[in-house]
């Protein structure tokens, strides 16, 4: 229902008005004025901001997640915790940009669709940290990069069909997504403890 109405107000704000402000006539396009633009770039903006914010706000932020996240065995190829943030700034960047590429590009067919799909890959990896860190529970964290990844490729092959950078805005998000699930694999595998929350 959420992706359904995301979606709604993303559509809506481009068919708002012409750059004049005037309504477009029915045998040409509805163009976006730049307000219009402004707007759009605000929406895809804000839901990766509050992604980003959920992730830090569940992340190794008090002590006692800190000491148990300090004594899970990780894999030894595990970067330190000062390398995700900055990689993480830089995805949501990608992320958001991808999907205003998408809301601006021509009118095509699998505009909603991929908007819907894009809505559903931060959904998931909103939903990361609170389930790793909140609930420490490493298990269903991976299941959730797993859907992450499925639904990011499914996101990134239709969004390419209407604007093709706007697929290939995704390569980075899905390659540190692949990355982060060997990386929770690892975690699953060296720490059987904690497959389950305690």
């Amino acid at each position: 229902m959420t992706d359904a109405l995301e979606t709604r107000s993303f559509d809506e704000l481009r068919t708002a008005a012409t750059p004049d402000g005037s309504a477009p006539g029915e045998d040409a396009p509805a163009r976006p004025s730049r307000r219009h633009k402004l707007l759009a770039a605000a929406a895809f903006a804000a839901p990766v901001v509050a992604a980003a914010v959920a992730g830090a706000r569940f992340g190794p932020a008090d002590d006692a997640t800190q000491r148990w996240y300090r004594r899970l065995r990780k894999a030894p190829f595990n970067p330190p915790n000062s390398v995700f943030s900055p990689v993480w700034t830089a995805l949501y960047a990608s992320i958001a940009a991808s999907g205003y590429r998408v809301w601006a590009a021509p009118d095509h067919r699998l505009r909603r669709p991929a908007i819907a799909l894009w809505a559903t890959q931060l959904a998931a990896n909103a939903a990361w940290s609170p389930i790793f860190f909140g609930r420490r529970n490493p298990t269903a964290a991976l299941a959730v990069l797993a859907a992450q990844l499925g639904v990011g490729t499914a996101y990134a092959a239709t969004a390419a069909r209407v604007d093709r950078p706007a697929g290939g805005l995704m390569a980075p998000t899905l390659a540190w997504t692949a990355f982060a699930g060997v990386l929770n694999e690892e975690v699953v595998r060296r720490n059987p403890d904690e497959r389950t929350p305690g």
